[in-house]
């Protein structure tokens, strides 16, 4: 399990580090995200109005990017959908 939390961990700041800050993903950065990394868990993952909607849904402070704590709920509930946790 170390080894998954540090390929999350360096995928989060690869992704981050694109543009602004180091420590958060823009919408940008998370929609660049979402498309290569995660395109069978996140249904229609390109789309602007998914992007908008898991944004928003993730983004507790509202100030339009993703901190590592905020995206990780996203993170958690895909493995509790894709492990077959979630009723």
């Amino acid at each position: 399990m170390e080894s998954a939390i540090n390929v999350l961990i360096s995928q989060f700041k690869t992704y981050a580090g694109k543009d602004g800050s180091a420590y958060t993903l823009s919408k940008e950065e998370f929609k660049s995200l979402l498309t290569s990394q995660l395109p069978n868990l996140v249904k229609n993952a390109s789309d602007p109005a998914v992007v908008d909607q898991l944004m928003s849904s993730l983004d507790a402070n509202n100030d339009g990017e993703l901190t590592f704590l905020e995206f990780w709920q996203l993170i958690g509930n895909l493995a509790n959908k894709h492990g077959g946790f979630a009723q």
